[in-house]
């Protein structure tokens, strides 16, 4: 519940200009070159920053010889003021569409291997449902689609929440792991092996992405196992490289299936038959807490939780198919 200093403060002190202002601070970290993009004069800035930190009690920014930095209090509240102005913004998109005829918009996030299939899946069921909705679709790395998130440019995420910071800002509605899988191009000699060791995929040619948690736990299951990590590796986050990459060689990468499923029922990548015991983190759909979504984002929501019901009933289903005795005619 907010108390009475917290409605004294939004009532009485707050302004639409302090919020710009403080956006604007947090892009330019200048107090000129923030009042300049807001419309303000240098003066006129400086007594905003006055108001707000005299209204608070607590200093906001720091003044250095060259630019002003945000303390933690500052930081909290640029960040708010972003998610604000998002808030009012989304509020005349939503109009202006609803004058034009448009059944709203939705600005969706993901990581990569939900934007294989889940989201593409969500994205037909809700346009079966709403087809003048218009839904704006990013990919990118979970951090970055987290502060977005939060500064309100995202209506909904599909990825992982990795900062304990910000899930108390979030709510997360768990889907699924990445369960990693060795791919490697057809015909490779080690599909025929059953002896493969750690050792081998050791001194074995890799792609790997760039620095991340999943390539730290692949270079610490060889180093825990006394062995040096791979040498011979070609490093890139481009997943159409991929399989071009694996075609021209023995080179050996460690992925989801769902990103190269394509290629593998095309015949044109395999599965080595080896387990490594990889898996990213449960990602699943990231919301604000406290922050009421537009219909149609709600439509979104519903066809994703939807889409990932439908995905894992297909997942037990192959499970289940998996383990029936084969019959030989």
């Amino acid at each position: 519940m907010r108390d009475a200093s917290s409605t004294r403060f939004i009532r009485f002190h707050l302004k639409t200009r302090h919020l710009v202002l403080l956006v604007e601070l947090g892009r330019h970290a200048s107090i000129l070159h923030a009042a300049e993009a807001a419309g303000l004069t240098q003066p006129g800035a400086s007594k905003l920053i006055g108001e707000l930190e005299h209204a608070l009690g607590v200093p906001l920014f720091e003044r250095l010889p060259r630019g002003v930095v945000a303390t933690w209090h500052g930081k909290i509240l640029i960040r708010r003021a972003g998610a604000a102005l998002a808030e009012m913004d989304a509020a005349h998109q939503e109009i202006m569409q609803g004058l034009a005829g448009v059944d709203g918009r939705v600005c969706v996030g993901s990581v990569l291997t939900p934007a294989v299939a889940l989201l593409p899946q969500a994205v037909k069921l809700l346009k079966e449902r709403s087809p003048r909705v218009q839904v704006a679709l990013t990919v990118e790395a979970s951090e970055t689609l987290v502060e977005t998130l939060r500064a309100g440019d995202f209506d909904i995420v599909v990825g992982h929440v990795l900062d304990p910071a910000a899930g108390a800002e979030l709510d997360f509605e768990p889907l699924a792991d990445e369960p990693h899988a060795l791919v490697v191009r057809a015909g490779h000699p080690w599909l025929a092996r059953a002896d493969l060791a750690l050792s081998d995929l050791a001194g074995a040619a890799w792609i790997l992405p760039p620095p991340c948690r999943l390539r730290e736990q692949l270079m610490a299951l060889f180093m825990g196992n006394g062995l040096e990590p791979p040498q011979d590796v070609v490093e890139t986050a481009s997943l159409p490289l991929v399989p071009q990459l694996l075609a021209d060689g023995e080179r050996v990468v460690a992925l989801p299936p769902e990103l190269v499923r394509a290629q593998l029922d095309a015949g044109q990548l395999a599965l080595l038959p080896f387990d490594l015991g990889l898996r990213a983190d449960v990602y699943g759909i990231v919301t604000r807490k406290r922050h009421h979504l537009s219909p149609s984002a709600e439509a979104m929501l519903a066809a994703l939780r939807e889409a990932a019901g439908m995905a894992r009933r297909a997942r037990q289903m192959n499970t289940e198919l998996a383990y029936l005795p084969r019959v030989s005619l």
